[in-house]
């Protein structure tokens, strides 16, 4: 760890952003890293592990701590997900709770009051709210739910902010060094990350899945790299993995007719996987069924659960 001289202090520490299921948190971490290392759907409960993003700044370092959005669990995965982004609350120095501009009615902003505040209350560092979407939201309504969502949290600031156009979010960032504490530089400028390839190599496959499928099938699909070949003399990556399911029903939703579902998931994953790698990729993709790993503790372990 590298303390950074000069005049000004320097800042650095971990943030915690937390928040229900789609309100963007990953559209937000992948922004302020200026690239891609969380995956993004528009289905909620798309993040599954913890994702750490490191940014390093002029006088600061950010860990920002990515985590599955808080819902009510009922199966063994959705419960190790709620642990995870409650685990995560205890390493913050800040927590930046992302809320969804969209969700404006007096009814769903009373349930997430209630549901929130228990979390909340677990927290003993400084809480910021930021606002986000309102690239969709009418400019006359922010500031009354602004003071809907003061009513919820003694917040240390509360920014409007829009992950996916970058609206609000230097203020934001600049919100976030000031409450960070004195201390050193942990990373070196040049990690984004602590996530290994093979990790993101499975999230984008997975990505794809989430996106091309419907109903309960993306959340009874899991994605495990079974083997990860780097070859030298400019070769391609060769990656083997295979896509799990519950039901064989769902293995040939997954596969599809003449294994079309199969292949598209393949044709959009490898050019993201080449982007993430800039090497050329060979993917290969099975699909097995294993009945209930979404309860099975040890299938869980092996995807980092």
């Amino acid at each position: 760890m590298d303390q950074s001289s000069g005049s000004a202090a320097y800042r650095s520490g971990v943030v915690a952003i937390i928040g229900p299921p789609n309100a963007g948190k990953s559209t937000l971490l992948n922004h302020f890293l200026g690239q891609k290392i969380a995956i993004v759907t528009p289905k909620p409960q798309t993040t599954r592990n913890r994702i750490l993003g490191i940014l390093t700044g002029e006088g600061y370092q950010i860990i920002l701590l990515d985590t599955p959005g808080l819902h009510k669990p009922r199966e063994l995965l959705n419960r190790e997900m709620v642990r995870i982004a409650l685990d995560t609350l205890a390493e913050a120095d800040v927590v930046l709770f992302l809320a969804d501009a969209t969700v404006r009615t007096p009814e769903r902003l009373e349930k997430l009051g209630r549901e929130f505040a228990v979390y909340l209350q677990r927290v003993s560092c400084p809480v910021i709210l930021a606002l986000n979407k309102i690239d969709q939201l009418d400019k006359a309504l922010l500031l009354p739910l602004l003071d809907r969502y003061r009513s919820l949290h003694p917040f240390a600031a509360m920014v409007p902010v829009s992950a996916l156009q970058g609206e609000g979010t230097g203020l934001l960032l600049e919100e976030l060094v000031r409450l960070l504490p004195e201390g050193p530089r942990y990373y070196p400028d040049d990690i984004p990350t602590d996530a290994t390839e093979r990790f993101i190599a499975a999230e984008i496959i997975r990505e794809k899945v989430f996106l091309l499928t419907r109903d309960e099938v993306p959340y009874s699909t899991a994605v495990l790299i079974d083997s990860f070949q780097e070859s030298a003399g400019g070769r391609p990556v060769v990656i083997h993995a295979t896509i799990l399911v519950e039901q064989p029903s769902q293995k040939g939703i997954i596969i599809g007719q003449q294994g079309r579902m199969l292949g598209q998931i393949r044709k959009k994953a490898m050019p993201d996987i080449e982007e993430m790698l800039d090497r050329k990729v060979t993917l290969r993709l099975w699909v097995k069924v294993k009945k209930n790993w979404t309860s099975n503790e040890q299938v869980l372990r092996d995807l980092g659960l």
